[in-house]
């Protein structure tokens, strides 16, 4: 009795021991000796639903915690991939809870993030999309992990084209570039070379410099060759689609139409349903350019039809139908255009949320001062005392005389400092560049001495009005009446058919009396036509009105763009007036009416709100009423 007492003991101790064993050996083993990451990247990247469905049944079986995190991360990506955010949300969370106890949370949390931050992207929430592609790029700059780096500037560039955040987006599209370049080569070659093909030529739409087309085309060509190489019929496609919009852009639309051809050719072969909608839309428009309108309207209805039944009311199909709309009003099918047009503003009333800009800025901001955290708290300390330390010294040796004396060199300082800066900004000078540009098409394209000889009189007029102004300190009011009518033709020659314009005065004003400061007007005029006007479909309105109120002369611009995503006003700094081409504006004419205001002691000032209508922004400046007469020679 005792043996069998003896012998049930042991073995019940040896049962709860290789449990135990096997346990803690799941948790210790992050890896996954089934699969590895370039499999995982075939699986996802050819989409096939079998092979991914074996994979992650055969992967779910193990005991090892890296392989049943690799089993959840497939189906999250397949079912994203099929636009099913919802379904997969609920697998991201199953591979958060498995290794959220384990040891393996380290190592496997930035493949976790990069989930999350999929899932946003699919669903359109933007705020967290940011939240989580942040984390994943500290984490993985932590560890010194490219490959994920890569895919977490992959979600930021999204994010900032999202935002309409140019500056910041190509910041990161330089750094994904430079990682490319120092990737092996793998099964994700040929889509890191189209990526990159496609932001140069986002870029070069943007810009309009031919070098970025032809960086642009490199990338494609590489992006083909290592598509061909693994038959990835779906980086094919991308390439060919770069292939076209070079030759669009290089005037040659019966290529342009051939490579199209050939992406929607290749498309055919993809795997899954492919969505030809943009290859059809792009043909669309190439027939459009020549002018074969029956072939453009057939090819555009054909894009619409894959677009909606193939992706729904998204915002990819909005855009489509934005644009399809001005495709029928081209060709002259009016109605079309019309019930297109509404189709457009419906969809897109279901599809757009108001975003935060500011939570955006915000987390990009605690990433960047992540590195530097654990220093300053360690410092922070010592820098109060020595900062009490050191004011007490101060004001205890230099008194009240000497106090005063620092200031009023710091004010003659920040006066010297604003009346250089404002020296340095008179006119933006990509305005110069890209006038110039035009001028130059023109005469190629009309060959009409007499308009190019008036134009280039306009041009000519603005820059020596501009260089002039150095020296001015106030103009008539008719002067700069004058000198904005020959800037806004200049500008129309640029942008035909895109505006229109309106410069009046009251007709009590004496507008060959009345001086304000020069060039106060152009900067925000600029910003109407050059960033206000961008990708609105209906015909862009600037509307400057000078009159007098009182001791006050008051000036009021309005424009009917797109407004702003937060309201500049006038007391707020330049990072959280929410859109940099209006903080640019509103430092110059802080510049100019903090020198004013000082100089006659009056209090001039201004505000930037959107216009009550919804369309446009509204300028409102008032400016103290001074005479030409009654200065003195």
């Amino acid at each position: 009795m005792q043996n069998t007492t003896r012998h049930f003991i042991f073995s019940f101790l040896a049962i709860i021991f290789c449990l135990f064993y096997t346990s803690v050996a799941a948790q210790i083993n992050c890896k996954c000796n089934d699969i590895n990451q370039q499999q995982t990247d075939e699986l996802i990247v050819g989409n096939d639903s079998v092979s991914i469905l074996s994979a992650v049944n055969k992967l779910g079986k193990s005991n090892d915690i890296g392989c049943q995190f690799f089993s959840f991360s497939l189906q999250a990506q397949h079912l994203l991939s099929k636009k099913k955010p919802a379904e997969a949300l609920v697998i991201i969370q199953k591979q958060e809870k498995l290794i959220e106890s384990s040891s393996c949370k380290d190592e496997l949390q930035i493949e976790l993030y990069l989930n999350y931050a999929g899932h946003y992207k699919v669903s359109q929430n933007y705020e967290n999309l940011s939240l989580y592609a942040f984390k994943a790029l500290e984490l993985a700059e932590t560890r010194n992990d490219k490959f994920s780096q890569f895919k977490a500037i992959i979600f930021i560039v999204h994010l900032f084209t999202r935002q309409n955040e140019e500056e910041k987006n190509w910041d990161y599209v330089k750094k994904g570039e430079k990682i490319v370049l120092g990737l092996p080569d793998n099964y994700t070659t040929a889509a890191n070379y189209n990526w990159l093909a496609f932001e140069y030529e986002r870029k070069f739409t943007l810009t309009e410099r031919h070098t970025l087309l032809d960086t642009s085309l490199m990338y494609a060509v590489k992006a083909k060759e290592a598509a061909l190489k693994l038959n990835d019929y779906t980086e094919i496609v991308r390439s060919y689609r770069v292939f076209e919009s070079y030759a669009y852009n290089n005037g040659d639309l019966n290529k342009a139409i051939k490579y199209i051809d050939s992406a929607i050719s290749f498309s055919s072969q993809i795997k899954i349903s492919a969505n030809p909608a943009s290859l059809y839309f792009a043909k669309a428009w190439d027939y459009l350019d020549l002018k074969d309108y029956k072939e453009a309207e057939r090819w555009q209805d054909t894009s619409l039809y894959y677009a909606i039944k193939l992706e729904g009311r998204s915002p990819a199909t909005m855009s489509l139908y934005g644009e399809a709309a001005k495709l029928y009003e081209t060709t002259g099918n009016l109605s079309k255009s019309y019930a297109t047009f509404k189709m457009y503003e419906h969809i897109k009333d279901s599809v757009f949320k108001i975003q935060r800009s500011e939570k955006i800025n915000e987390l990009e901001q605690k990433y960047n001062k992540a590195k530097n955290e654990k220093t300053i708290k360690e410092l922070s300390q010592q820098k109060r005392i020595y900062l009490l330390l050191a004011l007490a010294c101060l004001f205890a040796v230099t008194a009240i005389a000497f106090f005063l004396r620092q200031q009023k060199l710091k004010h003659r300082k920040d006066i010297l400092e604003t009346e250089q800066r404002l020296n340095r900004a008179r006119m933006n000078p990509h305005f110069f560049f890209n006038a110039l540009t035009t001028l130059q098409k023109f005469a190629l394209r009309d060959n009409d001495g007499q308009a190019l000889a008036s134009n280039l009189s306009k041009f000519s007029n603005i820059m020596r009005e501009t260089l002039e102004s150095t020296y001015k300190e106030y103009v008539t009011v008719e002067q700069e009446m004058e000198f904005l009518n020959k800037y806004l033709e200049v500008q129309k020659i640029r942008f035909p058919k895109t505006f229109s314009y309106e410069v009046n005065a009251d007709a009590s004003l004496e507008t060959d009396d009345i001086l304000i400061p020069s060039m106060i007007l152009q900067p925000f005029v600029e910003n109407s036509i050059e960033h206000g006007f961008a990708g609105i479909d209906y015909p862009g309105n600037v509307t400057i009105k000078f009159k007098t109120s009182g001791k006050e002369v008051l000036i009021q611009i309005n424009d009917n763009g797109k407004g702003l995503a937060t309201t500049a006003k006038e007391n707020l700094p330049a990072e959280q007036a929410g859109n940099e081409h209006i903080s640019r504006a509103s430092q110059i004419i802080k510049d100019r009416i903090y020198l004013l205001n000082i100089k006659l002691k009056t209090k001039a000032g201004f505000s930037i709100d959107n216009d009550i209508s919804g369309k446009g922004v509204v300028v409102k400046i008032h400016l103290p009423l001074l005479y030409k007469s009654q200065q003195k020679a």
